[in-house]
């Protein structure tokens, strides 16, 4: 291997949060080199829908939402249990629409409050961002269009390998692998962890999160863990390993997500005997494994044509429409004909959601009925399976996004973010909240980049 670059802030992986993290580190005065695996910016970011949760931004108050940090913490310890780092909730809370309002007010992210994403699944109020009409793929197209017009070198197909180790557990540098199987040798000043998570990796998913074992994984193949594996050779503590976004609503065979808010607006779920399994609302990231759990490992999302409207701005509802992927039905009693259910048991399950809602009362999975509604009238039918999407564990880090050892003490300069750090999702599924995948990674990436460029300016930073 050959030494043939040296940079002061060293970011290993494209993605939104290595991204972020190169923007903000450029713009503190920082030299700054991306290393990513892939040979155009895709990851994970772009297989999402590109949304981003944030509290008391300028678009909530203009929308007349009140919101603050204080109540998104709030919202994210109540979602958890209590369980997840209230250090690090606090700072996402806090931190997370200062981040935002940079990448809009300096870069011109083209983003706004989604109002038609309503409050639910843990947000106590609207609070979810994101471009009108675009997804995932945009965003991380938009944040390398940025990175090139700011002169930030972004090297391909470059995967890390190792990380150089140094007295006291410094990180001196990473080594890359080339397609060909060639090795390189970057140093640094600063390195930050900005890679996917470990989904893809079977023996990881099996020793952390067994229970996830047997769903279908709907991520980038690059989420190995390689990026957190390093970080904990390197002296970094891990946390959450159990926790993960997982999701029920998987189209099969198209592959396509269907929207949360085909539930949120009034969606069920039924088995393949037209029966309902769970309370649709309760947790977005915990409808994976009933689903596994239901004969044949598949269920239905059914919806009518009011719901498929409201939710036609979504480019996953547009995608499922282009290709005619529902099977639709004047009435239950055909619909169960078209998706091989028993017809009784589903105009009874229509039946019984109806009656509790019209009674204001809990239906018999617990969901309460509020201007939601039942499907009614011409009925659609998607088949859905439960897919593990994405891991929410992984390195330790505190305020600043610096890795932190078993004691509590920061590693010299090593950061994390994205799917290389712990979330705030607690220890398992039922703590995710929608749209917090890509808050904490934009937040961690910008803090990450700050701190990483004031380390090496010998400058201080106060968040």
């Amino acid at each position: 291997m050959e030494t043939q670059y040296r940079v002061q802030v060293l970011i290993a992986g494209g993605g939104t949060c290595g991204a972020v993290a190169a923007l903000a580190a450029h713009a503190a005065g920082a030299d700054v080199l991306i290393i990513e695996q892939d040979a155009t910016p895709t990851g994970s970011t772009a297989m999402s829908q590109g949304l981003i949760c944030a509290a008391g931004t300028k678009a909530q108050h203009a929308a007349g939402i009140e919101d603050d940090a204080d109540r998104f913490y709030a919202d994210i310890m109540a979602k958890t249990r209590g369980l997840t780092d209230p250090r690090l909730a606090r700072t996402i809370a806090d931190q997370s629409a200062p981040a935002l309002a940079w990448l809009i007010e300096h870069h011109g992210l083209p983003y706004e409050l989604d109002i038609r994403f309503r409050a639910a699944y843990g947000h106590s109020v609207p609070r979810v961002h994101g471009w009108p009409g675009h997804g995932g793929a945009d965003l991380i197209n938009f944040l390398h269009s940025r990175l090139q017009a700011e002169g930030i070198d972004v090297l391909f197909q470059a995967r890390l390998i190792d990380i150089l180790a140094g007295p006291g557990n410094t990180a001196e540098g990473a080594v890359i692998e080339r397609p060909d199987g060639t090795r390189e040798t970057v140093l640094c000043d600063t390195l930050i962890l900005a890679t996917c998570g470990f989904a893809a990796n079977a023996a990881m998913v099996g020793t952390h999160m067994p229970e996830a074992a047997g769903a279908t994984h709907h991520g980038h193949e690059g989420n190995d863990g390689t990026g957190i594996l390093l970080g904990a050779r390197l002296g970094g503590a891990l946390a959450d390993m159990g926790a993960y976004q997982g999701y029920g609503m998987l189209t099969d065979p198209q592959g396509i997500s269907v929207p949360p808010g085909v539930l949120v607006e009034g969606g069920i779920l039924v088995d393949r005997h037209g029966n309902r399994f769970v309370d649709e609302l309760e947790d977005i990231a915990g409808l994976a494994l009933p689903i596994i759990a239901r004969p044949g490992g598949i269920a239905w999302v059914v919806f009518d044509a009011g719901i498929e409207a409201r939710c036609a701005h979504i480019p996953e509802t547009q995608a499922l429409l282009a290709l005619n992927a529902a099977r639709i039905a004047p009435t239950a009693h055909d619909l169960a004909a078209r998706i091989g259910a028993d017809p009784a048991a589903l105009t009874a399950t229509l039946r019984h959601a109806w009656n509790a809602a019209e009674a204001g009362r809990p239906d018999e999975t617990g969901r309460r009925w509020g201007h939601d509604r039942p499907p009614a009238g011409e009925l659609r039918a998607l088949k859905v399976r439960g897919a593990l999407y994405h891991t929410q564990g992984g390195l330790q880090v505190d305020a600043h996004a610096r890795v932190l050892r078993e004691d509590g003490t920061p590693l010299p300069n090593l950061f994390a973010g994205g799917g290389a750090a712990r979330g705030v999702s607690g220890p398992s599924y039922w703590g995710y909240l929608p749209a917090m995948g890509l808050c904490a990674a934009t937040t961690l990436g910008w803090l990450a980049g700050q701190t990483a460029a004031a380390q090496v300016k010998k400058e201080s930073v106060l968040f």
